[in-house]
């Protein structure tokens, strides 16, 4: 049966549906399943949901484990604290998941703080086993990723950041929103002949911008999607021979 947000939280706690304040749904049903909605740092609230987390992918395993199909990954969680990180990536080990998440980063911490969580725990995690850090990032996210040891990404930067008038080139960012580019006749990338986006200049696409066409967001889309897996493909044959380090010192300050 499906149902709505608001019909699961009358499901859950009728009750309080009533005499709570809340007008959005979302909000009702994250009340009535006691979650908490904002990204908190305190200590002992993580340590409790650590507690939460862990059952749940008890149960994730018992059901959906034995599929050879499917990868099934365990979620670390912990925040920004190294022996929560730990804990949780120890209990998880346990259950032998066929690869490990790292959770609950870039959500609002410094990318120093990613790093020194990533620092602490990916040394500690499975080396045959791939390593998947969700919802990275920057291009400077990924390789920092990389030289730390993870894996596989997942984010939505390269289509946001196109809808907003933003493109990755192996030059920089373009804020193509600037008026500096509205005379500017040369291409945003011009290594890139996918559907021939290079034949747009920067000023067209400014123009674009500036007109609300959707055409602005649908080239800088395909972009930033292409410059991503040109990325992440350097990444790989950088790594296959031994140049990584030399790739990274190249790139980490200009994209």
């Amino acid at each position: 049966m499906r149902i709505s947000p608001l019909s699961a939280y009358e499901l859950i706690n009728k009750d309080k549906l009533i005499s709570n304040g809340w007008k959005s749904p979302k909000y009702k049903l994250a009340t009535g399943l006691s979650m908490d909605i904002n990204l908190s740092i305190d200590k002992k609230k993580i340590q409790k949901s650590l507690k939460l987390s862990h059952n749940w992918a008890e149960r994730s395993k018992t059901e959906f484990g034995n599929n050879p199909k499917k990868a099934l990954f365990g979620i670390v969680q912990g925040g920004i604290y190294k022996d929560l990180r730990l804990e949780s990536l120890e209990g998880l080990k346990k259950i032998d998941f066929d690869g490990y998440a790292l959770g609950g980063l870039a959500v609002g911490e410094t990318q120093k703080q990613m790093f020194k969580v990533l620092d602490n725990i990916v040394s500690f995690m499975p080396k045959n086993k791939p390593r998947y850090l969700m919802g990275v990032g920057t291009p400077s996210d990924i390789l920092g990723a990389v030289k730390r040891g993870v894996d596989m990404f997942d984010c939505v930067m390269p289509t946001r950041s196109g809808r907003t008038g933003l493109a990755f080139t192996w030059e920089g960012r373009l804020n193509l929103r600037n008026s500096k580019y509205k005379h500017d006749d040369s291409p945003i990338n011009k290594g890139t002949t996918i559907r021939n986006i290079n034949v747009y200049s920067k000023s067209y696409i400014n123009h674009l911008i500036n007109s609300n066409e959707i055409l602005a967001s649908m080239i800088l889309t395909i972009n930033n999607i292409v410059f991503y897996q040109q990325l992440m493909k350097k990444i790989r044959e950088a790594i296959k021979s031994n140049t990584f380090d030399v790739f990274y010192r190249k790139y980490i300050n200009v994209i």
